[in-house]
């Protein structure tokens, strides 16, 4: 009998994958780590760059209004679902990353950005720096409180670890005892040292994008 598939991260993405999971015929669990929300910033001039940058969804999703000013910035995104978020706003996508952030960064370099603006989260890995002339915080992810009857369903389960900070909460989370009998399908090495030992099997994905590490959980789950 197949293992469930547990999807820990926020909403809307959360709904979605485990939407997947059930299409795929296995049973998803649904428990949202953190959510998302919207912080207060402060619009810099657009004409100062020549690239938008954009590694989640959610800077799309949380960036309000001010994003109407930066519409005629080219944008290179990670992932299809960021560059899809984008584009159905008006944005012209000038590339879709298939890694993380460092490698959106080498590529925009590479198609002769100089000057780009970054929108990403609180915890983001990326920040000023080299072609990166600003990075700005558009959103934050505050962790939700998550009780011992919710946490328990994650056993014996095959969890989708999305982040490294995802990883460290799952650590707090899961007791010692049922990590043995508890999978991981992770996104990153990063995000696979972060949930630390004892895990009945631990495998990382080959590239970030959702398709494969969704792909990945199905085999644990078999």
């Amino acid at each position: 009998m197949s293992r469930a598939i547990a999807v820990l991260r926020p909403e809307p993405g959360n709904r979605v994958t485990a939407s997947a999971i059930e299409a795929a015929g296995r049973a998803a669990i649904r428990l949202p780590l953190f959510t998302a929300r919207p912080v207060p910033w402060t619009l810099p001039d657009p004409a100062r760059f020549d690239a938008l940058l954009l590694t989640s969804a959610n800077a799309v999703r949380h960036g309000g209004p001010q994003l109407d000013a930066l519409l005629g910035l080219p944008v290179h995104a990670v992932g299809h679902v960021t560059a899809e978020a984008a584009r159905r706003i008006g944005f012209a996508i000038a590339h879709i990353g298939e890694g993380g952030a460092a490698a959106l960064v080498q590529a925009a370099e590479a198609m002769g950005v100089r000057r780009a603006l970054l929108l990403g989260g609180r915890e983001r890995m990326l920040g000023a720096g080299g072609i990166v002339a600003e990075a700005i915080t558009v959103y934050a992810s505050e962790a939700l409180e998550i009780d011992q009857a919710q946490a328990v369903r994650l056993r014996g389960a095959v969890v989708l670890v999305q982040s490294a900070r995802a990883g460290a909460r799952l650590a707090e989370l899961v007791a010692p005892d049922h990590r043995a009998i508890t999978s991981i399908a992770a996104i990153s090495t990063r995000a696979a040292v972060a949930a630390g030992p004892g895990w009945r099997r631990v495998e990382i994905a080959a590239d970030t994008q959702p398709d494969t590490l969704l792909a990945l959980a199905l085999h644990l789950a078999d």
